[in-house]
């Protein structure tokens, strides 16, 4: 292998950097003062790479779905291609939530445990309005500006919805919105080539913040959600994979294995999404218009990790902490909040916090609770991350299978390099050789 790291393939690098990151950070955490240290020279620096990529995701977003929906031919197509979307979400969701609370249940993680130090933990409960009033906002403008990604994206599928109405003058619109599109998208790559410089910055601060005996006195929760988070990765989207959409769960994660990768690191979907539409497209070869609806839609409401297995083990860890006793009925109602309350985490900073806080809130536990998990929720969060971005690119492609907008032989050939200009190049002239969406079978 070349000494030239910057010759090395793109994954290469970002190995490189992880390694790199965690020798580092461990050795800063072994000075004593490695918070600190991490909070002025590592969290700037990784800090400035997310928000460069973050502040592209509500333009992309919403050029993706306006785009996506505006080149269908008939709304009935964009109608069933959404329910079925969004059944899989919930199908998914349900599975994950079970595979939380069995976890919980077996590992016991709240009991035995003496008094943890916590931290003040303020919290707005999660209500019905409050999800109304994030999918249908009164000033699309505000809801772009405050960073409100589900009702960009609620407007985003009325707006494209108009354009189809409007025939060819909305086709002429769409035109300029693609071209929006192209330009974010340039951007966008342009700051993810940043990604192995950004990834050694991310991961050395968290390592350097948390050492072994930061996480012992919940040592035992983090496992449960860890051992939650494997189940799912490797029993329960692969067995949807293989069995629902007959595709290689093996080679589903070759392909996906860079967005997961970044998921990890950066503990942000919204992050992650340029890179999950990036390899939805070029290594699964789901159809790129159902892909650019799918995987914004996915990144804003689909969270298996913070919005299904981390509240329904944390619930549980909550209940067995304070000597509260759960019955069949409270479990019911941790599945049903877990499930539902992922629609109002979508675009709100810390999701997995109000998904939580709306959970506890439902089934009646003390929400002070809260502030013990605190300090290990960023370890936790990289788990939670990587199986939401996991969850997000397995229900699209399970649908592109069963629509016949999944071109199979670019899902099994050997994965493109995401950064490379013959990438690019195919990409673009990929859906000139696709089925249109609404051609395809039910």
């Amino acid at each position: 292998m070349s000494l030239r790291v910057w010759k090395w393939q793109f994954w290469q690098q970002i190995v490189l950097s992880l390694v790199l990151g965690v020798a580092v950070g461990a050795l800063l955490n072994n000075l004593g003062d490695g918070a600190k240290i991490a909070e002025d020279w590592l969290d700037p620096f990784g800090g400035v790479y997310t928000s460069l990529l973050k502040v592209v995701v509500v333009p992309l977003v919403f050029a993706a779905i306006v785009v996506s929906i505006g080149r269908l031919r008939g709304v009935s197509s964009v109608a069933r291609l959404t329910g079925k979307t969004l059944g899989w979400f919930v199908a998914t969701s349900v599975i994950a939530t079970a595979i939380g609370l069995a976890v919980a249940l077996l590992t016991n993680p709240g009991q035995g445990l003496g008094k943890l130090a916590s931290e003040s933990v303020e919290t707005d409960p999660v209500t019905w309005t409050q999800i109304l009033k994030n999918l249908f906002p009164s000033n699309i403008v505000n809801a772009m500006a405050e960073g409100n990604v589900l009702g960009v994206v609620t407007f985003a599928v009325l707006f494209g919805a108009a354009l189809v109405a409007l025939g060819e003058r909305g086709q002429r619109l769409t035109e300029i919105v693609d071209d929006v599109y192209l330009v974010m998208q340039k951007v966008v790559w342009w700051v993810v080539r940043l990604t192995p410089i950004g990834s050694f910055f991310l991961i050395g601060s968290v390592v350097a913040t948390y050492g072994p005996s930061t996480l012992a006195p919940l040592a035992k929760f983090t496992g449960a959600i860890y051992l939650a988070v494997a189940i799912m990765l490797v029993v329960g989207y692969p067995a949807l994979l293989a069995a629902v959409g007959r595709v290689s769960p093996l080679k589903f994660y070759r392909n996906t294995w860079p967005a997961l990768q970044f998921a990890f690191v950066s503990s942000s979907s919204l992050a992650t999404l340029p890179i999950a539409q990036k390899v939805q497209i070029e290594r699964n070869g789901v159809q790129r218009e159902y892909a650019s609806f799918a995987q914004p839609l996915g990144a804003t409401i689909k969270f298996d990790g913070c919005g299904a297995i981390y509240p329904a083990v944390a619930a549980v860890f909550v209940a067995q902490y304070t000597g509260v006793e759960l019955g069949l009925g409270q479990y019911a109602l941790i599945a049903l909040a877990a499930i539902i309350g992922q629609l109002g985490t979508g675009g709100t900073p810390g999701p997995a916090l109000v998904a939580l806080t709306l959970t506890l809130t439902t089934v009646g536990l003390p929400l002070q609770a809260v502030g013990y998990l605190i300090a290990i929720d960023k370890v936790i969060d990289m788990a939670r991350t990587t199986l939401n971005v996991a969850g997000q690119l397995t229900v699209p492609v399970l649908v592109a299978k069963s629509e016949g907008l999944l071109d199979e032989e670019t899902f099994n050939a050997k994965p493109v390099e995401l950064t490379s200009p013959e990438a690019d190049e195919a990409a673009k002239e990929a859906p000139a050789e696709k089925k249109e969406l609404a051609g395809a079978s039910a």
